[in-house]
């Protein structure tokens, strides 16, 4: 008779194996890492002893659940901004609170808490895609967890990279360090195809085979993101993917929401995994991944919880019934996705989605002994029909709690016995997270209170204070302008022709200023076509500095540019009291006159209709210097044959507000 580390008897084995085994009066026997035997219990008697031998008291013991896509660091920001579109809610609020707090402390601490959570809920394994993961990794490893810890790349500064090739040279330094780990498979984890660019995925992914690693990425999470790829590429996200090489490494696809046949088929083909989010796919309104049809193409999808700020929780056993209730929602059809595929989503097709189904997910001598205790015994899930062997699926599937886990085991040891943690110390890990809530909400409503401030969170531009001195008429007829403008006296540098779409953002507190969205056509009047646009926000302060003779006006702005989203983004995310909408035609010319430079722009307003309006203006940084401007700009307009128009001392935005 062979002795064993562990043998587990008198529990109902569910195997999650190929045949889907399952032994109601069953046994599993452990050594080391591993599991040596599963099967009947008079069996395994037979065979072997125990050093130590556990009476499961009937409780089921099954494959530890595998969370197959979550941000595990983002615990510490659970709660902190809901409701909101996805592109509001991570630009607006995740990655400005990351930039002020993340740091390889932030992110252990955060670890530490998922991983207490998970432990109690009954996963053994998780896929992790965040910052600073070698800290993921180290605190994963103290917890005794198995994961698969990707280091983010994006192709903007993150907390821990100030440039893209910063990130990778971090990402294959931490996976050289990690790579054999016991319990960590290292992997590298280009955010998504629209937060980076054909050459870091390009790159991502050679380094993920060159490594033999896993590639963990978002694709296809929502119809903007579908529809921008569209527009700019001229073909959906997957065939893009696949153009940059992604699909030969060993993909982990996030979402996968709106993916056609082809599309499915293709990941198919290149062995990718994919992890179906429900919770958070309907909490942030991304929509109904096609997982039946994903199921049916034999492609190994997983269920993922995604981070803790966007669920807000990292309960698989909620996420299993999710799956399976919207299945049978979306299909119309109550026997699409039947409670033992749905469970098997979350154990050993999850493993495969991992590229670690030669590891765990299933009770197979081999594989590594992590697993389960779950007691079916509570009042919320008595009493236990066996007429049909699917019974205890469907038992765990719709009818288990997270709190029904009382036992788990990873890589041979344990974690939690009878619901209590043996490799964290929970009570200090939540003190700590509520110290550091008091300084995230402080941040928040110090930003929250100036518009300024959340303007500069967004990160990505520069705070630019500039003042002006300008001039600005109204025009009945502008032609004489366009002909006095060839004059030899009058150097033009460059002309330009916009169509220009502004809308203004008005606020309770008026000392805030307005805000200005602001989006340049720029057009080509050989051809009468757009040739590019370009979109800036400029933070209108306050309005007049001085005065000086015939109307000419000082004028202070602070504008931080470019506008890289919506207007629908910013009018969610500043919430304005208010909103003007303005349409013109500019003509502006950049242009020289006596050694000094001025801007001159021939507007026409379209909407309202205003008419036409000449303006010339230059920046200026000291008095004596706009001084001497205003007296040019004076000249200017009578050279223009502008000096006797009607003298406007008001904004586009003022006379508007004013009609």
């Amino acid at each position: 008779m062979q002795t064993v580390d562990t043998l587990f008897l008198n529990a109902h084995v569910l195997t999650m194996d190929e045949k889907m085994n399952q032994y109601p009066r069953g046994a599993v026997a452990v050594t080391g890492d591993s599991i040596v035997a599963v099967g009947p219990e008079d069996e395994i008697k037979k065979e072997y002893s125990g050093k130590e031998t556990i009476d499961c008291k009937g409780k089921i013991i099954m494959p530890g659940l595998v969370n197959a896509h979550t941000h595990v660091p983002m615990t510490l920001l659970r709660g902190i901004a809901d409701d909101l579109r996805l592109d509001v809610w991570l630009q607006g609020y995740m990655w400005p609170v990351e930039r002020q707090f993340a740091s390889p402390e932030f992110v252990r601490l955060g670890t530490s808490i998922a991983c207490a959570e998970l432990i109690k809920s009954g996963v053994t394994t998780f896929n992790d895609m965040y910052f600073y993961e070698d800290d993921v990794a180290t605190a994963t490893a103290n917890a005794g967890m198995r994961g698969v810890c990707g280091q983010s790349i994006l192709k903007f500064p993150t907390p821990d990279a100030a440039s893209y090739e910063d990130a990778m040279e971090k990402a294959r330094d931490y996976i050289k360090k990690w790579k054999g780990h016991p319990l960590i498979v290292p992997s590298i984890a280009p955010h998504a195809p629209y937060t980076t660019t054909a050459d870091i995925l390009r790159e991502t992914a050679d380094l993920a085979k060159e490594f033999d690693v896993p590639l963990h990425t978002h694709l296809a999470e929502t119809s903007f993101e579908v529809d921008n790829m569209r527009n700019e590429q001229g073909m959906p996200v997957i065939p893009y993917v696949k153009k940059q090489g992604l699909l030969e490494a060993k993909v982990i696809a996030a979402h996968c929401v709106h993916l056609d046949i082809g599309e499915i088929r293709t990941l198919h083909h290149a062995g990718a995994g994919v992890s179906h989010n429900p919770s958070s796919n309907l909490k942030l309104a991304s929509g109904f991944a096609p997982v039946v049809k994903m199921l049916d193409a034999g492609l190994n999808v997983g269920i993922g919880t995604d981070g803790p700020a966007s669920n807000n929780d990292l309960d698989m056993f909620e996420e299993v019934r999710l799956a399976a209730f919207i299945a049978k929602a979306v299909t119309n059809d109550p026997t699409s996705l039947p409670a033992p595929q749905a469970l098997l989503m979350a154990t050993r097709l999850g493993a495969q989605a991992l590229h670690l189904g030669h590891l765990t997910g299933s009770l197979t001598p081999s594989r590594r002994a992590d697993l389960i205790l779950v007691d079916l015994s509570p009042v919320h899930n008595s009493p236990s029909f066996r007429r049909s062997p699917d019974n205890t699926y469907a038992q765990i599937v719709y009818a288990s709690k997270s709190t029904d886990v009382t036992d788990v085991m990873i890589n041979g040891k344990w974690v939690m016995r009878e619901r209590q943690l043996l490799t964290l110390k929970e009570d200090e890990l939540l003190a700590q997270a509520a110290d550091l809530a008091k300084q995230i909400d402080s941040f928040l409503v110090e930003r929250e209170q100036s518009v300024l401030s959340k303007l500069i969170a967004l990160g990505g531009s520069m705070e630019e204070e500039s003042f002006e001195v300008q001039v600005k008429v109204k025009l009945n007829n502008p032609d004489r302008v366009l002909r006095e403008l060839t004059r030899d006296n009058i150097e033009i540098i460059y002309a330009r022709h916009y169509r220009q779409h502004d809308a203004y953002f008005f606020f309770d507190d008026e000392s805030q200023g307005r805000l200005r969205f602001r989006e340049d056509d720029f057009v080509d009047d050989a051809k009468n076509t757009v040739t590019q646009t370009r979109a800036r926000l400029t933070l209108l302060g306050q309005k007049r500095e001085g005065k000086f003779e015939h109307e000419v006006l000082l004028s202070r702005s602070r504008f931080l540019a470019p506008a890289t989203n919506s207007l629908r983004f910013y009018r969610e995310y500043f919430k304005p009291k208010s909103e003007v909408l303005i349409e013109k035609d500019r003509l502006r010319w950049f242009i020289k006159y006596k050694e000094t430079e001025f801007y001159i722009n021939l507007d026409h307003m379209t909407a309202p209709p205003l008419g036409h309006f000449l303006e010339v203006k230059s920046r200026t940084w000291s008095r004596k210097d706009a001084d001497n401007k205003a007296d040019l700009l004076s000249e200017l307009l009578d050279l223009l044959g502008a000096a006797n128009s009607e003298a406007v001392t008001e904004d586009y935005i003022d006379i508007v507000a004013n009609k």
